[in-house]
């Protein structure tokens, strides 16, 4: 028999992880990971029981190749020939360096309303400085759990 979690049982911890020159698809497999719950003991795919992550110069992602020049993200605007396009570079360009991480680790989730729930778990921030202090998360050394996660310049 299954041991279900109750709610009141789910306990959420704070991770903080350093995105300075670490490649983008490893870190968002990681995170989805983590947002799911499936490093815990009690993973239960229909209960939101991931842990909070905390990202921190979430300007400096990396793409390993030449993705960060010819990756395309395509969405569409409902209309006849309303697709369209951009690349991570422009949107790195406008400032937008978070939903080129929020982008990936939301296409590893599956898809409904509980893995909104679970991306909203995800707080990303420009710089080393965060609000979050309060609930003292713990560090990941991403970069160290395997050499390529981090691109050296």
């Amino acid at each position: 028999m299954t041991p279900f979690i109750k709610k009141k049982d789910i306990k959420n911890d704070w991770y903080l992880v350093n995105a300075e020159n670490l490649v983008v698809g490893r870190l968002a497999a990681y995170i989805s990971k983590v947002l799911r719950g499936k490093t815990k003991s009690q993973f239960n795919p229909n209960q939101d029981n991931g842990d909070f992550i905390i990202v921190t110069n979430i300007e400096k992602i990396k793409f390993s190749g030449k993705k960060f020049l010819n990756k395309k993200y395509y969405r569409h605007t409902g209309y006849p020939g309303g697709i369209k396009e951009t690349t991570p570079q422009n949107l790195q360009r406008r400032n937008k360096s978070q939903e080129i991480l929020k982008f990936a680790v939301k296409r590893m989730l599956p898809s409904g309303p509980l893995a909104k729930k679970q991306l909203s778990k995800l707080k990303m921030y420009y710089g080393e400085k965060h609000p979050h202090t309060s609930q003292n998360p713990t560090e990941i050394k991403f970069s160290q759990l395997n050499k390529k996660n981090y691109i050296k310049n």
